[in-house]
């Protein structure tokens, strides 16, 4: 073999080597599988949060037997949790809030909410709210709701932001408005005081935020408005701080005949995006589709019995290893 050859065969295995090496941390964030994180009931066993897996994003298994994969009387205030959003980060981190509420003492009775972050999605760094003791002096300490926090990424402030729907019994928010604040950089409190995100002039609930491939936010929320009728609306913004580019769309998102709540959108691994809600009445959670977060066609309702009786909450795309890794922390064993 010549000297040519020896350095055609090198040069060969020096680039497979290179593919190799570069395929496979790309290989390794391929995403395989759906995350939904909820909570089950209004009892105190059931306000807790769960895990289901799913691999086309509509039929889910829950893990863990369908049982808590974290105790609430660990993690929260009122001992409840509701309403879990889990978000992925942009730091390798993942991230979730909750409703930190028990509805046995009302639904006017949560102060706050609770702030979790976690490398692996099974050991969680938590931290509590409470408003009327962080806001003393200010509206906010006379909040009776702080309902469904979830959290996005800000690109432009490089935080991450809480958004929720707040209700307060001094005649300051006498319907449910959606305000926001910055967490700090470990994600154990809010920075500064709420600021106020929209007011839909009656009240709005169970805000989910979505940036499209365009960099144009879709913010669906639920309202008890009749205009046109109680369901999911849903604005287009430029710019979630500025008003002026936002864009109440015209009817709602979905059929809401039926009362729904906790709307909540996901991309699909394979392209499009779902949105998905709890009929919290008729026993199931009904999942709608869209190319483009414009138009929403029905898929199907999905029956919850047994060991899956999701109420409101989200769910996120994962790895075949992050799979692996929730799967063994909490496998099924009935």
């Amino acid at each position: 073999m010549n000297h040519k050859h020896l350095k055609i065969l090198f040069f060969s295995f020096l680039l497979g080597t290179l593919t190799t090496l570069t395929a496979t941390p790309v290989q390794a964030k391929k995403k395989v599988a759906y995350l939904f994180t909820y909570f089950t009931g209004n009892q105190p066993e059931q306000e807790q949060i769960c895990y289901a897996i799913s691999y086309d994003g509509y039929n889910y298994t829950p893990l863990n037997d369908g049982k808590p994969i974290i105790g609430s009387d660990t993690i929260s205030l009122k001992g409840g949790v509701r309403d879990p959003h889990i978000l992925r980060g942009e730091d390798g981190y993942f991230y979730m809030v909750v409703t930190d509420m028990r509805s046995r003492q009302g639904w006017s009775s949560n102060r706050g909410m609770v702030l979790m972050r976690s490398k692996d999605m099974v050991t969680w760094q938590h931290h509590t709210v409470h408003f009327p003791t962080k806001y003393a002096g200010t509206m906010f300490a006379n909040v009776v709701r702080v309902w469904a926090p979830q959290t996005i990424y800000d690109k432009k402030a490089g935080k991450y932001m809480v958004y929720f729907s707040i209700l307060t019994e001094d005649g300051n928010c006498k319907y449910d408005k959606v305000y926001w604040a910055y967490a700090n950089k470990d994600f154990s409190d809010l920075e500064g005081e709420p600021r106020l995100l929209f007011d839909f002039h009656d009240a709005a609930i169970d805000t989910d935020i979505v940036e499209d491939e365009n960099g144009l936010y879709h913010i669906f929320f639920k309202t008890e408005s009749g205009r046109p009728k109680k369901g999911i609306r849903k604005f287009t913004a430029t710019d979630l701080h500025d008003n002026s580019t936002w864009t109440l769309q015209e009817g709602n998102c979905e059929d809401t005949q039926k009362a729904v709540e906790g709307g909540g959108v996901f991309p699909l691994i394979e392209g499009g995006w779902v949105l998905m809600y709890d009929c919290y009445l008729n026993g199931h959670y009904q999942f709608c589709t869209s190319p483009d977060l414009k138009t929403f066609t029905f898929k199907q309702d999905t029956e919850t019995k047994g060991a899956f009786t999701p109420r409101h909450g989200t769910v996120i795309q994962i790895t075949k290893k992050e799979l692996k890794r929730l799967q063994k922390a909490f496998p099924n064993k009935e």
